[in-house]
C-alpha cells in the first residue's frame, strides 16, 4: 500500500449512485385470474415484476400488457393500477421504496425485461431477507412493528444492498422494451370505464355533499386533467356538471315527494343557500323549483 512521505494513506470516497433511504413494501403475490387492484398513487417509487403469467397495468393514462419477465417502474405520484386478464393467474413481485438519487431517472416510463438468472437471484435474495427481517407474510404490509425481535444480523442492511444492486444491474443491462409494443388501448378503456362507474357511484353516495374537483382527485388518486378527459370523452360533459345534474335529478324526486320545503331540499343536497339551489335548478331543469312543483302537481291532477 502506497503512502506519501508523511506516512499518510490515501482514502478514496466511493460514488454512490443509488441510495435507498427507506423500504415501504416487499410483496410476492399469487393472485387469482380475476384479480383487480383499483389503483393508487404515492410519493415514492414502486416496481412490479411479473414472475408468472400476465398482468395488465395502468400508468397514469397509458395501459400496458405485461408478459412473464417484464418489470414496470412507477415514479413518485404516478397513478397506477393492476389486474389479471381473467385467463391466467399471475404471480407478481411488488416493491416500493424511497430513493431520491438522480440515477432513478433512468426508470421513468420504462418497461424492462428480466432475462438473466443473476437478476432473478437478486430478487430472490431480497425476498429471502424480507422473510428473515419481518414476521408478516409476503402478501401483508411491513412496518417497524413487524420487525422480528430476533432477526438475522444484517438482514435489514442486506435488503437495502440487494435492492441497490438490483437497480444498478438493471441500469447496466438496459434491457428496455419499446413501451409502444406493450400499450393496450383495451386496457385503458377498461380501466377508464371502471373508474367512471366508481366515480358516479361515489357521487350518488355523497349526493348530499358539496364536493369539488379536488375531492374526486384525492378520493380516486387521479389528476384533474385525467378527470376532465374521461368525462369529456365518455359523457361529453364536465365532472362537476355531471354531479350537478345528479343533484337536480334527486331534487326533482324530493320535490315530487312533497315531504320537504325548498330550503330543506337545498340543505339535504349540500347547497350553501336556497337561492343558489334555485339558480342551479333553473339552469339545469329550465324552470325554478316552484314552477317545477306546480307543473308536477298539474300533471298529477289530470
Amino acid at each position: 500500500m502506497r503512502k506519501d512521505y508523511k506516512g499518510n494513506f490515501p482514502k478514496v470516497a466511493l460514488e454512490n449512485i443509488i441510495d435507498i433511504e427507506k423500504v415501504v413494501s416487499i410483496h410476492y403475490f399469487e393472485y387469482a385470474k380475476d384479480f383487480v387492484f383499483q389503483g393508487e398513487k404515492h410519493d415514492f417509487w414502486e416496481f412490479l415484476y411479473v414472475d408468472k403469467g400476465q398482468a395488465e397495468v395502468m400508468a397514469d393514462t397509458d395501459g400496458y400488457k405485461l408478459e412473464e419477465g417484464d418489470i414496470i417502474f412507477h415514479k413518485p405520484n404516478e397513478f397506477h393500477s393492476v389486474w389479471a386478464n381473467g385467463k391466467i393467474a399471475p404471480n407478481l413481485i411488488v416493491m416500493s421504496f424511497v430513493c431520491n438519487s438522480s440515477a432513478m431517472e433512468f426508470f421513468e416510463g420504462k418497461i424492462l425485461r428480466i432475462e438473466t438468472n443473476h437478476e432473478k437471484n437478486i430478487l430472490a435474495n431480497i425476498i429471502r431477507e424480507r422473510l428473515n427481517t419481518f414476521n408478516t407474510p409476503l402478501y401483508q404490509a411491513i412496518s417497524n412493528e413487524s420487525i422480528k425481535d430476533e432477526h438475522l444480523i444484517g438482514s435489514q442492511q442486506l435488503i437495502r444492498l440487494y435492492l441497490e444492486l438490483f437497480l444498478i444491474t438493471l441500469i447496466r443491462n438496459n434491457t428496455s422494451i419499446q413501451n409502444q409494443d406493450r400499450i393496450s388501448p383495451i386496457t385503458r378503456q377498461r380501466v377508464e370505464d371502471d373508474l367512471l362507474n366508481r366515480i358516479i357511484a361515489y357521487m350518488k353516495k355523497n349526493i348530499d355533499k358539496s364536493l369539488v374537483v379536488d375531492d374526486f382527485c384525492y378520493e380516486f388518486a387521479i389528476s384533474r386533467t385525467q378527470l376532465k378527459t374521461i368525462f369529456k370523452e365518455k359523457l361529453d360533459t364536465s365532472i362537476m356538471q355531471y354531479f350537478r345534474h345528479l343533484k337536480m335529478t334527486r331534487a326533482k324526486d324530493l320535490i315530487r315527494e312533497e315531504r320537504y320545503n325548498f330550503s330543506e331540499i337545498s340543505e339535504i343536497l349540500g347547497f350553501s343557500s336556497v337561492n343558489y339551489f334555485s339558480q342551479s335548478f333553473k339552469k339545469i331543469v329550465g324552470m325554478n323549483p316552484s314552477q317545477y312543483a306546480a307543473s308536477v302537481k298539474s300533471k298529477i291532477n289530470l
